[in-house]
């Protein structure tokens, strides 16, 4: 009987499946690939030859303000292996630049001190100057133009001020912007909640291009773009993980052509086509993705793609921050009828978004297609009230589905990492 490990916060929950029952295992080759650089190996390598764009050291030359956006603690960004080649370049070029390393929160609340220490390391959160974003925090806040889809860009005045911009990240799928990394620093990185909303609008959801693995003709990526490069931002370095959160891969250059060259890597890894099952199992890759069910969403969506019409999607995420957006969670929990919610977002204009609600539109969609069963450390009570079902083990969970679907023989397809693959 196979012995499936699926990610579960720090640690693994394994499953015994009967091969009779197992229709299939959806794992990236992501895992599978190997190389004997060290990240910070990679990162230098790629900074050596950086993708159309001169070296970072060229352009800090003469620089008096840097700008670095760097990830937060939301996301498992290698940051102790980028940021210290990124300053090296810097300082080499420019000894007495003044530079700020500002965390991308997004529309997340702000990055702890201890959060930033387990990302960068004593030693840079001692000696560099930090600071969180606040995408509510108007003083620090500056418009800049109007994106492609009318929404006003608005950005943290720091990156407007500087010399010169860069920044760091990696690069995964993502559920909506079809790739995580690159442009996404500015938008929705350091921008204002308004302009947040305005990308991640009803209308740009609903889109049939704005799903994983999906750059072209995806409004939310267009939108992304063009901030991006209205902020001037200058230079990127993005690294591809493995499953244990080490690089395995690194680009570097410009934002548009060093972000592509860095999808078109892991497309070739992460794709994997669906294995249609009445049960469908999967994760959000554990720590740190799995905080929370706002997150655990993306995890979700590569089950929807591979779960049969009335199925159901057993996830796994430990979500010992609870919901993880308090609009996200009145926006489920506050109306039954799921229809009702689907028509309302859909009602909304751009200018109109809530806060959280283009999560909240995606869950619905998944709730439509499939019951979900939600495993979990989080509150009975509240993924109940978010309209799925608590369990505690796979092995409770499967017996669940099996009473839900009226099967105790359904076929079940198991991806053990939701967040690494592309299902198509």
């Amino acid at each position: 009987m196979p012995v499936i490990e699926f990610p579960y916060g720090k640690e693994k929950l394994k499953a015994n499946i009967d091969q009779s029952r197992l229709s299939g295992v959806l794992v990236s080759n992501l895992h599978n690939y190997k190389t004997e650089k060290s990240g910070i190996e990679l990162v230098r390598e790629a900074m050596a030859n950086p993708i159309g764009s001169p070296k970072l050291s060229e352009l800090a030359k003469d620089k008096k303000k840097i700008v670095i956006i760097a990830s937060d603690h939301t996301r498992p960004v290698p940051s102790r292996a980028i940021i210290p080649p990124m300053l090296a370049q810097i300082r080499q070029a420019s000894p007495d630049a003044d530079i700020t390393i500002l965390i991308a929160t997004g529309c997340h609340r702000g990055t702890t001190t201890d959060e930033l220490k387990a990302k960068f390391g004593e030693e840079i959160v001692s000696k560099e100057k930090i600071v969180v974003h606040d995408c509510l925090e108007e003083d620090m806040l500056t418009e800049i133009g109007t994106l492609p889809s009318g929404g006003k860009l608005s950005v943290n005045k720091l990156i407007v001020e500087a010399d010169l911009l860069v920044s760091e990240g990696f690069i995964e799928p993502h559920f909506f912007a079809g790739y995580s990394g690159g442009r996404k620093s500015v938008l929705p990185g350091v921008a204002s909640r308004e302009s947040v909303l305005a990308n991640h609008c009803s209308e740009f959801i609903a889109h049939p291009n704005a799903r994983t693995g999906i750059i072209e003709g995806n409004p939310i990526h267009e939108d992304m773009l063009w901030a991006a490069k209205k902020a001037n931002l200058k230079f990127i370095v993005n690294v591809v993980i493995d499953e244990n959160k080490n690089p395995i891969y690194a680009v570097a250059g410009d934002v548009e052509a060093a972000h592509a060259k860095g999808c078109e890597f892991l497309s070739k890894l992460c794709r994997v086509s669906a294995i249609p099952s009445d049960i469908v199992i999967s994760t959000n890759g554990g720590y740190p993705l799995d905080q929370n069910i706002y997150q655990a969403v993306k995890g979700m969506t590569a089950a929807e793609a591979t779960v049969k019409d009335g199925g159901v999607i057993i996830m796994l995420a430990k979500s010992n921050d609870g919901h993880g957006g308090e609009q996200f969670y009145k926006q489920l929990s506050e109306e039954n009828d799921l229809d009702k919610t689907e028509k309302i977002f859909l009602s909304r204009g751009r200018n109109e978004t809530l806060p959280d609600q283009w999560q909240s539109q995606i869950l619905v969609r998944i709730l439509k297609k499939a019951s979900v069963i939600y495993i979990s450390d989080a509150d009975d009570k509240m993924i109940e009230a978010m309209h799925m079902i608590p369990a505690h083990s796979v092995d409770e969970a499967i017996v669940l589905a099996e009473k839900i679907l009226g099967n105790p023989s359904a076929k079940i397809t198991a991806i053990p990492d939701g967040i690494a693959v592309m299902v198509i």
